[in-house]
């Protein structure tokens, strides 16, 4: 039968991932669904430590902050349905950025996702993502 009591919204803050830029939560969670703030590549043990250098390496950093967040809260990256990426130098970073984000998803199992190209990101990151995910 079908419950028709309202989901309420758990907001998260996990610790041992990076200190938020701005005032929001790390992720959001309704039901079987989680919505996970945008990550940035700063290093969780230290907020203050210059952001690694190149595509590459920014990207790696994004990625595993994604996975401190999910674990955070119980899910992992095959929960992930949707990605949306931002770089701020799109043709040059595109390929180099997909190398690094395809390696951490198993094959056939890739989220929809969105690309695009913005004009700028906190603390002069090249790459920021966010993720929506679902755990039935």
């Amino acid at each position: 039968m079908f419950d028709s009591a309202p989901l309420l919204p758990l907001f998260h803050m996990i610790e041992g991932a990076p200190t938020p830029v701005a005032p929001f939560s790390h992720a959001v969670q309704i039901g079987p669904w989680l919505f996970v703030t945008g990550q940035m590549p700063t290093d969780p043990a230290d907020d203050s430590a210059p952001l690694p250098e190149g595509i590459e390496a920014q990207t790696r950093r994004v990625m595993d902050n994604l996975i401190l967040v999910l674990a955070g809260i119980g899910f992992t990256l095959a929960d992930v349905v949707q990605a949306r990426i931002y770089l701020t130098e799109f043709e040059r970073d595109y390929p180099a950025m997909n190398a690094v984000y395809r390696s951490y998803f198993e094959t056939g199992r890739l989220p929809a996702r969105t690309c695009v190209g913005v004009t700028g990101l906190a603390r002069g990151a090249v790459v920021e993502i966010d993720l929506v995910a679902y755990r039935a």
